[in-house]
């Protein structure tokens, strides 16, 4: 069996390898990107109807400014956000199916057909959404998200044969630069993507690219399981 490599950060990358070793897969977590807090200014809670959250990310590095934000309503894009909002004290109002602009976007559509005004606590990258007439986003960002070289550990085990987990757009990209710039022969490498858009992202070449069947981590550990044998 291939192993099934995640890049993703932590602690997502161990989350993600925890649940395809349940599986029986041969699991390696090698991050590619280190996520940080970034020093940002919160306003007025009383002007906010609600926090959308489209990473737990935002969650875990949002900082002491979060406390000014107890109690409120978050519109979380997946399970495992609206999960840790709940855990950290927050009213989850909605959750929404999956990641990126899949989920967020869901998210927003959905709302009731009256004001509101949402605080969105994103990464630097962050995925643009179509926003409705009735909804007003306040946009900050609360971290930083560095890309990490791929070390010669990694690139052996590309090179031996593997299935790799893309998460994001901008990880599949970054993770391909990487690739190339190693010489990493991408017909040995199949990549398993967690949506259409990061399959997108992640070029040609590969032994397969596939996405997942819905944005979420039960999805793309199914597929790597097909992928891998």
């Amino acid at each position: 069996m291939k192993p099934v490599v995640t890049i993703r950060p932590e602690p997502g990358a161990s989350a993600t390898a925890a649940a395809g070793k349940a599986l029986g897969l041969n699991m390696i977590a090698q991050p590619m990107w280190q996520v940080g807090p970034q020093g940002w200014d919160c306003p007025d809670p009383a002007a906010v109807d609600g926090l959308l959250i489209g990473s737990a990310n935002a969650l875990r590095h949002g900082g002491p400014q979060m406390a000014r934000m107890a109690g409120m309503p978050v519109h979380a894009v997946g399970q495992a956000t609206a999960a840790l909002a709940a855990d950290m004290g927050y009213a989850v109002a909605s959750t929404g199916p999956g990641t990126g602009t899949t989920g967020l976007q869901g998210v927003i559509d959905a709302l009731p057909a009256a004001p509101i005004h949402l605080l969105r606590l994103a990464g630097e990258e962050h995925v643009p959404l179509a926003v409705p007439a009735h909804v007003t986003i306040t946009t900050c960002m609360v971290y930083t998200t560095t890309p990490l070289p791929m070390g010669d550990e990694l690139a052996q085990i590309l090179r031996d044969g593997a299935v790799v987990l893309l998460h994001s757009a901008v990880g599949a990209s970054h993770f391909c630069a990487e690739a190339d710039r190693l010489k990493i022969t991408r017909s040995g490498v199949a990549i398993a993507a967690l949506a259409p858009r990061i399959a997108a992202a992640a070029g040609s070449g590969w032994a397969a690219c596939r996405s997942a069947s819905t944005p979420d981590d039960r999805a793309i550990l199914a597929l790597a399981a097909e992928m891998c044998q």
